[in-house]
């Protein structure tokens, strides 16, 4: 059964609230900022209305998911403070003598009430709505760039994740009791991943039995930390990998396992929309997507500002059609006109190379043609022979015995004289400038919200992370125009 509200209980303790939760703080402005009955609306077919035991309030899980973002807690952790903290318990719409929730309810919430809900779209478009309605958004332009976030099982084996997390729980603990290898059981030299799960339960049981031991923040960090793996997400253990994660390329030499956000921002830093992929998808192909879904927040985009990913020929032609500046400087290897097989073969700005759609990138490339001659110059990019000759996707791309892999594209010089002229003038520099503001908001997503490492395994985990990080930062946001 669904409760309709999550209203603040009362007791006789509720005045301690306003004695230790002063008016300036974080949590007492969200929820005076935001009316969070919205989340009712929004999961009421998830839930039974006149049936079964009376389930917690929709609301406070959802507010449970929200502080862990702000403040980038593991389940564990955000329940154990919200037993002892009254800004959460406030927050949370709990008396200060309130039992807290089982830590596992949180990752049931997860997949049973938040599948298949937008909630990315959601908590952008609820945040940008209050900006709107607040007169704080008065631009017209858009900033659009990716931020990539690793993987949380990378192409380690699941022997070697457990391995390397209760080791760091070992050292943990030896830095405060030493004498802890004499209680610990002894290592599996086994390659069974039972046999490795059933080493890391015991180590777990042996530091739990020490209740001041296992109370040191750091050592409960960590122990935390495997538990969470050992029980929780053994099942994505089993799979080696995170099923969903791709690798994606940041420069030709260096490379990362797991997903990208596309993202837009307004000048007032505000995000106003978000794309999430897997790692290799190419950055300008989403700027289509990202341009239509700030509109629909309520957005007027005039302008747009992007790196070079975004310049491509269907983008400019795009904006064109639909009077928006797009201020992102041409490149000879990405704005060249007609190519073949163009959905197959995707260019990686970062690293200036194409990667083809089994995700494998050019080892080098080749300028073919006299440089006079202009419009019969190409550009030819090597592919590992080896890699096509083993790949899924070879019939009809790699010719088998064939002793090369290659992909060309041709350069007209002339194609984009437009855009071209547009960026020689200083309107165009000085409107370039505001790119840096993309990059700084990427920056707190990751090293203030844990953004740079996914949570849990798949892209439906990774897009109910997406959604909580962005809603977190575009409140703070949104608070510090306010204030």
């Amino acid at each position: 059964m669904m409760p309709q509200q999550s209203s603040m209980i009362l007791s006789s303790y509720s005045e301690l609230y306003d004695m230790v939760v002063p008016k300036d703080n974080l949590l007492r402005k969200i929820n005076e900022l935001i009316d969070f009955s919205f989340v009712v609306k929004e999961l009421k077919d998830k839930y039974c209305l006149d049936n079964g035991r009376k389930a917690i309030s929709p609301i406070r899980m959802f507010k449970y998911l929200l502080l862990k973002s702000i403040f980038d807690l593991s389940d564990v952790d955000v329940v154990e403070r919200s037993r002892y903290d009254l800004s959460f318990k406030y927050f949370l719409s709990m008396a200060p003598e309130d039992p807290v929730i089982e830590p596992s309810s949180l990752t049931k919430f997860r997949k049973l009430r938040l599948k298949d809900i937008a909630l990315l779209d959601l908590l952008i478009n609820k945040t940008v709505t209050i900006a709107i309605e607040k007169g704080i958004i008065k631009s017209h332009t858009i900033i659009v760039d990716a931020t990539h976030t690793k993987a949380r099982y990378n192409q380690k084996t699941p022997l070697e994740i457990l391995s390397e997390r209760s080791k760091k729980l070992r050292k943990a603990v030896y830095k405060v009791n030493e004498k802890m290898k004499e209680k610990f059981p002894t290592k599996t030299a086994s390659e069974a991943i039972e046999d490795q799960t059933d080493y890391c339960q015991q180590l777990v049981q042996v530091i739990e039995k020490e209740p001041v031991l296992s109370e040191y923040p750091k050592v409960k960090q960590t122990l935390n930390l495997l538990k969470e793996t050992v029980n929780d997400d053994l099942e994505q253990l089993q799979l080696a990998t995170d099923p969903d994660a791709k690798v994606g390329h940041k420069t030709a030499d260096t490379s990362f396992f797991g997903y990208k956000t596309h993202l837009a921002m307004n000048e007032e830093r505000i995000i106003t929309a978000a794309v999430l992929t897997t790692g290799e998808k190419n950055d300008g192909k989403q700027l289509e997507t990202l341009i239509q879904k700030s509109i629909q927040t309520g957005m007027n985009v005039k302008t747009v500002i992007g790196d070079t990913a975004y310049s491509e020929k269907g983008n400019i032609e795009y904006t064109q059609k639909n009077e928006i500046e797009l201020v992102a400087k041409l490149n000879p290897l990405i704005t060249q006109g007609h190519r073949k097989k163009e959905e197959e073969f995707q260019f990686n700005k970062d690293a200036g190379m194409y990667v083809c759609k089994a995700g494998h990138m050019a080892i080098r490339k080749a300028r073919q043609g006299k440089k006079d001659a202009g419009k019969n110059q190409k550009d030819t990019y090597y592919f590992d022979i080896n890699k096509c000759q083993q790949c899924p996707f070879r019939e009809g791309c790699y010719k088998e015995g064939a002793k090369s892999k290659t992909y060309s594209v041709s350069i007209k010089s002339d194609e984009h004289s437009r855009q071209a002229a547009f960026e020689k003038t200083e309107y165009f520099k000085e409107r370039s400038k505001e790119r840096y503001k993309i990059e700084a908001k990427n920056s707190e997503l990751k090293h203030r919200h844990g953004y740079d490492v996914a949570k849990s395994s798949g892209l439906v985990s990774m897009d109910i992370q997406g959604a909580m990080a962005i809603f977190t930062v575009n409140l703070k946001r949104i608070l510090k125009l306010m204030g």
